[in-house]
């Protein structure tokens, strides 16, 4: 397998050398990412805003799309050199070993942002970027090929990227029905890892929507690969071995269910959020772990067993309903967390503090805002509850 040349341009940093790897992580959850990163045995390198840089190859590559459930996506990263002028630019991308990523029968497109920089034409940039890779490789440019080329040119300094997921990893291939205002895997799986849920406890979220906590929360616990069954961009780079990639895919599937399974449980009051959950459910290979219920906030019941993870991701006001007018939702979820489910940790998403205030549950300080369809919304998180 050819790996990725670790000294791409002359001057490239000895940083870029080392993490060869950057996942791209919701802006907020990047330390939650290299937790994850860490656990799977990708030691990140550095966390940075936006992501976190991992060292290797494609070992590495293989098992941060396979495994990963926080990451937006993974990128190779090519050459990080300065330049401050269009001239720099197009000489610096000349000496990049194009081939050793890029096959020349497969189309790319180049995408690129310019931040505080001297060049500041993202479409100049795109140009030299696109003649260079042309003239080195033969490769065709298209606007709407599958594999991206990423250049960024921050404060002077270009980094120049692969995106090796394709479309992103949000994108499982089995949440092909979604309810209002769906909340991707991707915000899901690390807000679970937050509030401490690694697969050991049952889950139950009153507000289910199409079912995204507690299906997240079951393949977490049943062990299952969230890129198991999709296509990926770095299927069609060069170097890509297939025999390895079905290998690694094999062994995951192999992996024996685990005993004592918990049981995940949704409720919605919309019918057709709850029908949607469990087709997303059933599509996921989960249904069997999974209970749905058309059924109010106030009707919830703690189920039998050992405490778990209350989490909910309720309407926030800005989208379905005014703010003021949901603090009774909110404080109805407070009275039966409070009341019913002693021993139990909470997690709420809400883009209004005081709509999590309203619940009266003893929250802790909330995490950091992040962005979701053009709001910013925290976790909220309390211990278990007296």
């Amino acid at each position: 397998m050819t790996p990725f040349s670790r000294n791409s341009v002359p001057d490239a940093a000895s940083e870029a050398n080392a993490s060869r790897i950057f996942l791209v992580a919701p802006p907020g959850l990047e330390a939650a990412l290299a937790e994850e990163a860490a656990a799977l045995g990708l030691p990140p390198v550095a966390v940075q805003p936006g992501g976190v840089s991992i060292a290797g190859d494609w070992p590495e590559i293989l098992r941060a799309n396979l495994w990963l459930r926080g990451a937006s996506a993974v990128l190779l990263r090519l050459a990080r050199f300065r330049a401050g002028h269009l001239s720099e630019l197009d000489k610096r991308a000349r000496k990049i070993s194009w081939e050793e990523a890029l096959r020349p029968d497969r189309p790319v497109r180049i995408e690129a942002v310019c931040k505080r920089s001297r060049i500041y034409h993202s479409g100049a940039a795109v140009e030299r970027v696109e003649t260079a890779l042309r003239d080195r490789l033969g490769v065709e440019i298209r606007a709407d090929a599958a594999l991206r080329v990423l250049v960024r040119i921050e404060r002077d300094v270009c980094e120049i990227s692969v995106d090796a997921s394709g479309e992103p990893l949000h994108k499982r291939g089995f949440k092909q029905q979604t309810a209002k205002a769906p909340l991707r895997e991707t915000l899901a799986a690390p807000m679970l890892r937050l509030c401490g849920y690694r697969g050991s406890e049952p889950v139950v979220d009153p507000m289910c929507g199409a079912g995204t906590f507690p299906i997240e929360a079951a393949e977490i616990a049943l062990g299952l690969a969230p890129g198991r069954a999709r296509r990926f961009a770095f299927e069609d780079l060069a170097g890509f071995d297939p025999a390895a990639w079905d290998a690694l895919k094999a062994k995951a599937a192999a992996r024996p269910q685990p005993a004592g399974r918990p049981r995940m449980r949704g409720a919605d009051r919309d019918a057709g959020a709850v029908a949607a959950a469990r087709a997303n459910a059933e599509r996921a290979g989960v249904g069997e772990v999974c209970d749905f219920a058309e059924q109010p906030v106030s009707a919830l019941e703690r189920p039998d067993g050992p405490p778990g993870l209350l989490i909910v991701n309720p309407p926030y006001g800005e989208r379905i309903g005014g703010a003021k007018r949901l603090q009774p939702l909110y404080a109805a979820f407070g009275a039966v967390a409070r009341e019913r489910f002693s021993g139990w940790r909470v997690g709420l998403i809400t883009s209004e503090d005081a709509l999590a205030r309203a619940t009266g549950l003893p929250f802790e300080p909330p995490g950091a805002p992040i962005p979701h369809g053009g709001l910013r919304i925290r976790l909220h998180r309390t211990g278990p509850l007296d």
